[in-house]
């Protein structure tokens, strides 16, 4: 398929800027001008409307098929949803627009909030962060302020971290300015708790958890865990990712923890993807609640306002209140299951339960247990007896038509291929899946080579992912683009664009 670029022919045009009406230009200062007119493509409406046609046509999301992709709960999103984000009151509406004009806006928020609330089992939450990782971050500038307001900010310097956990995690540690401790994974799953005995004591902030973890198994020693780190008078964070399982079953509050950010954009329907938009609310326990950020939207009486008198708020981690839009998804979604909202979480349990059932045979299971909302299996002994590694496995996936799992994590797990199907998947899906993958392990077995060949069937074959990681090419050179379609042998010798 040719670039939009590619495609351009001098002279023409897919429409006209629209008549200022009569309205003044603004002046652009001399120093911003461009010397020259920028080169843009010209190209005719129906060429343009079926070129990006052509190109959604080559996108693989969740409207389009299955999409195991393990840890992220790629599930479907009611489309009734978007009609009420829609909805000209929510559309409209300005972010600066006068308490008193935004009232419904303000209410749906304070009821998100409370709802949120009580799922995590916690007192107050946040809706600011606009994303799970963002969430972590303003997590952990809660606890400095807290430990701060204590004086002991400068003695606890340590946040601990499982083995298994996201890579947003160590990331959050050390862009908070914590100390990074590593925890082992024991023979069953969970943390090792003889490990991290010997790394808890009052340097230590906190713990900073995934429950179930990315291993998609539900920490059995969760009660030991909490009581070693309140002990040492460190503060318990939950990362939300794997809300899904739980929700409406167990809270992360019970279970001891302080902090818990939740992903609106997974939990909670708010289709993200291709960068966001997303949602990371932040739940807190009652002691922690002062240092939320501001402002807060509150009840006051029958009304709801906008509270800036915090005065040891950790101050605005986000321009406005957050996403709202992304809020009224998740309210809608919430308010759809209503006090049914487990039933997702049970749902999505036994869609996994099921699936690890009908595979299990056909790959190595590292920790045999139940799942939880997903789980994680191995291709090692595909590598070792035949050569074929998860990697060719997920590329194979794709020539059977579904979206392959996620790969490599976590790190923990030899070829690991994480799976998981949500509460949104039916029976026959999960099927198909299944067969897929028993079938790929038949080829894996009589025919390696043909994985080796994955993708047969897409518009794009297998790439050479280090040469596109090496030669990148993120704009359009007109005369001097290059053609680097060559071997990677030939293409090594291939000087990277200038300014690419």
């Amino acid at each position: 398929m040719k670039l939009i670029f590619e495609k351009s022919r001098s002279g023409r045009r897919a429409g006209r800027a629209p008549d200022t009406g009569g309205l003044p230009v603004p002046e652009i200062p001399a120093e911003l001008r461009r010397s020259e007119p920028p080169r843009l493509p010209e190209i005719a409406e129906p060429d343009l409307l079926r070129h990006f046609t052509e190109l959604s046509t080559r996108n693989f999301g969740i409207d389009t098929g299955f999409y195991p992709l393990g840890s992220c709960t790629m599930k479907h999103n009611p489309r009734v949803n978007e009609r009420l984000a829609a909805l000209p009151g929510f559309r409209d509406l300005h972010p600066l627009e006068d308490e008193e004009r935004a009232q419904g806006a303000l209410r749906l928020c304070v009821e998100l909030q409370e709802t949120l609330a009580e799922v995590t089992g916690l007192d107050a939450v946040s809706l600011q962060p606009a994303a799970g990782s963002q969430g972590e971050l303003t997590g952990l500038m809660l606890m400095h302020a807290y430990f701060a307001d204590r004086g002991e900010d400068e003695q606890r310097r340590k946040i601990v971290v499982p083995d298994t956990a996201h890579g947003t995690n160590p990331a959050s540690v050390t862009m908070a300015g914590y100390e990074l401790i590593d925890v082992q994974t024991d023979a069953r799953g969970n943390i090792d708790v003889d490990d991290l005995r010997t790394k808890v004591d009052e340097t230590t902030a906190g713990l900073m958890l995934t429950n179930p973890s990315t291993l998609g198994l539900f920490d059995e020693n969760i009660e030991e865990i909490s009581r070693i780190f309140h002990d040492a008078g460190a503060l318990m964070y939950y990362d939300g990712a794997n809300l899904n399982a739980v929700c409406g079953i167990s809270r992360p509050g019970d279970m001891g923890f302080e902090i818990v950010h939740i992903n609106l954009h997974k939990t909670f329907s708010q289709p993200h993807g291709g960068g966001g938009p997303g949602g990371g609310p932040v739940a807190v326990s009652q002691r922690l609640e002062p240092f939320l950020p501001v402002p807060a939207i509150v009840r006051d009486g029958e009304a709801y306002r906008l509270d800036y008198d915090r005065p040891k708020s950790i101050g605005k981690v986000r321009g406005f209140l957050g996403p709202f839009g992304v809020f009224v998804r998740s309210y809608a979604f919430i308010r759809a299951y209503g006090p049914a909202l487990r039933e997702m979480s049970e749902v999505a349990v036994l869609n996994a339960n099921y699936l690890l059932a009908l595979l299990r045979d056909d790959y190595d299971l590292p920790f045999d247990r139940l799942c939880m909302h997903e789980f994680v299996l191995s291709a090692r002994r595909l590598k070792r007896e035949h050569g074929v590694t998860a990697l060719d496995i997920a590329k194979r996936l794709m020539d059977y038509g579904f979206h392959p799992p996620t790969i490599y994590f976590p790190l923990i797990v030899a070829e690991a291929l994480m799976i998981e199907p949500t509460e949104t998947e039916a029976k026959e899906t999960l099927d198909g899946f299944a067969d897929a993958m028993r079938a790929i392990a038949r080829e894996a077995a009589e025919q390696p080579e043909r994985l080796k060949q994955a993708p047969q069937s897409t518009v794009v074959g297998r790439l050479d992912e280090v040469k596109a990681a090496k030669r990148a090419v993120v704009r359009y050179h007109f005369e001097d683009h290059p053609d680097l379609s060559a071997e990677p042998a030939a293409a090594a010798g291939v000087e990277a664009p200038k300014g690419a």
